[in-house]
């Protein structure tokens, strides 16, 4: 038996009851075989521009270097916060001593760049294949740098991952290093990458609900590492941070269970799952976040009409897919045909599967064949997926969106909600003046 969600109303700034009959029972089906998607290295781009005393250094290939460099846009005289140490074929055939080399690459560059305070090595597919072990390199280098340089290393790997799980394994590598609180009182922890502008919004609306105090993690300097212990709550900005949630759990944090900030909605559930946790007035939260929803309810006016009743196709790419399929259902109307995610873990959207209509396919994992016969059988107003797929389906004459810009652009809150569903809107936009 399944029930479908209502479709959402203008000015609407609640999310419905959850239908527990629906997507929580919903069979997912799961998909093992040939993946479209990035690899971790990418989380590097927006990684390096949060932290602003670290440095990223791949050990890999002139593919790495190549893939790092076009996907940040950035040209290597502007002095990025990241590199390559790129492995010869003397490397690759165990014919030169790689951790010399490595060590090498290290002393010259923190000698031309001194601001550096933590260096993050950053593991790829050529150097887990020869087997360098970064994690030896990095105690060995922080004996002779640290305390002037915190030396971590973490897997940057395309080998069975997906590309977002770099930043998951990067905050994993550093949750160690956390220093305990030193109070009994509670504190919020914010995780997940956040740009700079929606982190300074979501702090004055803590402010304004009287939450403190609240870190973000990744804070804005790696020296800076936010305390941990029993008495942490974490609240997170981004649904792909499984080892990073459960290494914090083992510190002794609470996670705090809500939709993710995407939308007046599921930003309203997510102050409100914040505001319960220090005991905050519904009111004084409603007080605090009026101004800012109207705001984006107004904004998002235009989208619902733009978007409303098209039907949507997600691949699964950046682990993005649930939350905005539950903002583009509830807010802009949009009929989902299927929601694909590479890995589904109930952890960290134990929220968010109750508001997914129950008559959408939801699968985890990918076989790229049968899920593109499955795609052009529905023939979608709109299909999400990565760069490797979108030009072949333009060919076919169906509308894609590159689901990367959805992790490159700041789609956070309620400032953003009409931006992110202007990145929807625009393939639709796009096409209609094409035809024209």
């Amino acid at each position: 038996m399944t029930a479908s969600l209502p479709m959402p109303v203008a000015g609407c700034t609640d999310l419905p009851v959850p239908f527990a009959s629906n997507a929580t029972q919903l069979p997912v089906l799961k998909e093992r075989g040939q993946r479209e998607v990035f690899c971790g290295l990418t989380g590097i781009v927006w990684l390096h521009r949060k932290m602003q005393d670290a440095f990223f250094m791949v050990v890999g290939s002139r593919t790495c270097a190549h893939l790092i460099q076009s996907a940040a846009g950035v040209m290597i005289f502007a002095e990025p916060r990241f590199g390559t140490a790129i492995l010869g074929e003397r490397d690759l055939a165990g014919l030169a001593d790689a951790n010399e080399e490595l060590d090498r690459c290290v002393q010259q560059l923190l000698e031309r760049r001194p601001d550096i305070a933590t260096l993050f090595l950053v593991g790829s597919c050529p150097s887990e294949v020869i087997k360098l072990d970064l994690h030896r390199a990095a105690e060995r280098l922080n004996q002779r740098f640290f305390p002037q340089v915190r030396v971590l290393n973490y897997s940057g790997s395309g080998i069975e991952t997906t590309f977002t799980q770099g930043e998951d394994t990067c905050l994993k590598c550093m949750v160690p290093h956390l220093p305990a609180t030193t109070t009994d009182a509670p504190e919020l922890m914010v995780v997940g990458t956040l740009a700079d502008v929606v982190e300074d919004q979501f702090s004055r609306i803590f402010r304004d609900l009287g939450i403190g105090p609240v870190h973000f993690f990744p804070p804005r300097r790696a020296r800076d590492l936010p305390p941990i212990g029993p008495n942490t709550r974490l609240l997170l900005a981004q649904p792909f941070l499984s080892e990073t949630v459960r290494a914090l759990q083992a510190r002794g944090a609470t996670l705090l269970q809500s939709p993710y900030p995407f939308g007046v909605q599921g930003t309203n559930a997510w102050f409100r799952a914040a505001a319960a946790a220090f005991d905050v007035p519904d009111a004084r939260v409603a007080e605090a976040t009026r101004a800012p929803a109207e705001r984006a309810v107004r904004a998002l006016a235009r989208y619902r009409e733009r978007l409303g009743g098209k039907r949507l196709f997600f691949f699964p790419d950046s682990q993005l897919e649930i939350p905005l399929a539950r903002f583009l259902h509830h807010e802009c109307g949009v009929e989902l045909v299927e929601v694909g995610t590479p890995y589904l873990d109930r952890l960290l959207v134990e929220a968010e599967l109750p508001l997914l209509p129950g008559t959408i396919t939801l699968s985890e994992g990918q076989d790229v064949d049968k899920q593109l016969d499955r795609c052009r059988e529905a023939r979608p107003d709109l299909t999400v997926c990565g760069l490797g797929l979108a030009n072949p389906l333009e060919a076919e004459g169906m509308r894609t969106k590159w689901a990367i810009e959805l992790v490159f652009t700041p789609i956070h809150g309620y400032d953003q909600a009409a931006d992110l569903a202007e990145l929807f809107a625009r393939p639709l936009d796009r096409a209609e003046r094409l035809t024209v």
